[in-house]
């Protein structure tokens, strides 16, 4: 599992144009199963994305087709994550 951490190089302006398609990125993501969460960070200054995906590389070629990345929109920070503990809900994210 990972923690990618956008964090936007450009004026919001610029990020706004990219948004519908950024979004339409994060969508098929999600139908793929690669996405568990995402959303903006506060104040705007990016974004976080929490992935199910369990190999970097992968991750790496999936993030690739992001219209942030592609434009370079983002810099991305990817933490890698082993949960142990998790809530009730979340019980499905322990190996």
């Amino acid at each position: 599992m990972f923690i990618i951490s956008l964090t936007y190089q450009v004026p919001l302006n610029e990020v706004d144009k990219f948004i519908p398609e950024h979004i339409e990125y994060l969508d098929a993501q999600y139908e793929k199963g690669h996405f568990i969460l995402s959303g903006r960070k506060e104040p705007r200054t990016g974004g976080v994305i929490i992935s199910t995906i369990n190999d970097r590389k992968t991750l790496e070629r999936e993030l690739a087709h992001d219209p942030f990345y592609r434009e370079n929109i983002a810099s991305y920070e990817i933490t890698e994550v082993t949960p142990t503990k998790a809530a009730t809900e979340l019980k499905f994210l322990i190996d």
